[in-house]
């Protein structure tokens, strides 16, 4: 598989970062090595300097079959971004994955031909659980995972990369990558005080990830109301998180485009067990009444009957949850 030149493997980057739901605002060209940019969503906030290599395999019969590798040219030392994170990353896009190395391990003057490595064994982990840590042998920890959880990486970067100071630190997170909803409240509290939270953290993106993910494949990335797709489809609960009878099953999921979801979410719209689409005339009318009901009409008319239903029975949204949920939402004819 060719490499990608440096403006595509930093549009992976953003592009990744902007579908977790942030914004970014670049600082400096896009093919400009390192790349500059601000990430932010709601009132958080982060100056990220980034650089970025193609992974490829060791090579050489002196290098492990399993190793990969980023071979660092056109830099001869990595500069700290100030106030902000500095991070280093690999892109392997045979699988669609990145690999995260310590900035504080690489933070002097580089020697000639640098590499970075990394198992193989942790990219592909990473590839089907979304995470993997690795602890090298200078006790350096890398950071492999897919697009779907580079926010946390960055948020959670300094902390993530100290998780080898301590043997039983590390195979909590490492068990936190392989099966989050095994580990529980009580072996998370085991884990040292600062980096206590980047594990629960951790083990609540991987769960909410997994959820994402399950749904929008099930429903083939389309709005399930609409049918849209163009990458503007999000993943909703239908009874939500913070309601005690919710759960990640798939069949509490259902997919909306941002319009959709906001207008699930007021009751303006919902799904009943029949899985038909309804438009509150109650909402409506009010709209109306205070007028507010520019464009009803147009979005009346995006709407499909009844949803667009999964393939598989068992993807399909519980009758029993979008009960649940229009009485949660407070649901008005």
């Amino acid at each position: 598989m060719a490499k990608l030149g440096k403006e595509k493997l930093f549009d992976v980057v953003i592009t990744s970062i902007r579908n977790c739901g942030w914004q970014v605002v670049l600082l400096s060209k896009i093919d400009q090595h390192p790349l500059r940019f601000k990430m932010f969503k709601d009132e958080e906030g982060y100056l990220v300097r980034a650089y970025i290599w193609n992974i490829t395999h060791g090579g050489g019969a002196l290098r492990p079959a399993d190793e990969f590798r980023i071979q660092i040219t056109g830099v001869n030392q990595f500069t700290p971004e100030t106030d902000g994170k500095t991070v280093i990353l690999g892109w392997w896009d045979e699988a669609g994955v990145f690999a995260g190395f310590d900035f504080r391990f690489h933070n002097q003057p580089l020697g000639a031909s640098p590499s970075f490595q990394i198992k193989e064994e942790c990219l592909r982990q990473a590839y089907e659980k979304g995470f993997c840590p690795y602890k090298k042998e200078n006790q350096e920890i890398a950071i492999a995972f897919r697009p779907d959880f580079i926010v946390e990486y960055i948020r959670s970067l300094e902390s993530l990369h100290n998780f080898g100071q301590t043997d039983r630190d590390f195979e909590i997170l490492s068990s936190v990558a392989i099966n989050p909803s095994a580990v529980s409240d009580e072996q998370v509290a085991m884990v040292s005080e600062p980096r206590r939270i980047t594990v629960a953290s951790l083990r609540r993106a991987l769960r909410d990830n997994s959820f994402k993910n399950r749904v929008l494949n099930a429903y083939s990335h389309k709005c399930a109301v609409c049918g849209l797709q163009l990458d503007l489809v999000e993943a909703a609960h239908i009874v939500p998180v913070a309601h005690p009878n919710s759960t990640d099953e798939t069949s509490n999921g259902i997919t909306l485009c941002a319009l959709h979801h906001k207008a699930y979410d007021k009751a303006l719209i919902t799904v009943n067990e029949q899985y038909r689409v309804l438009a509150s005339e109650t909402k409506m009318n009010y709209l109306l009444e205070i007028g507010h009901e520019e464009g009803k009409e147009s979005f009346l008319g995006n709407l499909r009957p009844f949803i667009i239903l999964p393939p598989a029975e068992r993807d399909r949204a519980n009758p029993e949850y979008l009960k649940i949920g229009m009485e949660i939402r407070g649901w008005q004819t």
